[in-house]
């Protein structure tokens, strides 16, 4: 007896997210050849610049990553813009509410990321169901006859 499968047909997966331990070795790679880079091009008296920079990084590690990966990102690229990004280099320093303002740019930047790339998955998801194949009654429709 021949049974009929569908091929190709309903809703495909949505992308499994990135290991947050390989995330947060892009955000401190990431981190330290961006901060790098701005501080020989630009110097270190402009630290908007590098938060600008460090939140898009964020943001699009975001985009891969899991929800419980934000804030290790968020840290890891915020202890490169206090420790190299502003003066004095190399020297990690606390200064209440700018360092609070930071973090939560950086977090709110790969929440952002993280959310856009979810709801965008799960649009694609469920675009992939094409409307003719879905059924109301709940039948399965195995095959040209299906019931």
């Amino acid at each position: 007896m021949i049974e009929w499968r569908p091929l190709g047909t309903g809703a495909r997966p949505v992308p499994q997210p990135v290991a947050t331990p390989l995330v947060w070795a892009g955000a401190f790679g990431g981190a330290l050849v961006l901060v790098g880079v701005l501080n020989t091009v630009v110097g270190t008296d402009r630290p908007g610049l590098v938060l600008l920079a460090l939140s898009l990084l964020a943001a699009v590690l975001g985009l891969c990553a899991r929800f419980t990966a934000a804030p290790g990102t968020a840290v890891l690229c915020w202890l490169f813009l206090n420790g190299f990004a502003i003066p004095p280099a190399g020297t990690l320093t606390w200064a209440g509410s700018r360092d609070t303002t930071w973090l939560a740019c950086l977090l709110t930047a790969t929440l952002i990321g993280t959310s856009l790339a979810r709801l965008a998955h799960a649009r694609a998801a469920y675009r992939r169901l094409a409307p003719e194949r879905a059924r109301q009654d709940g039948g399965r429709g195995d095959g040209p006859y299906g019931s």
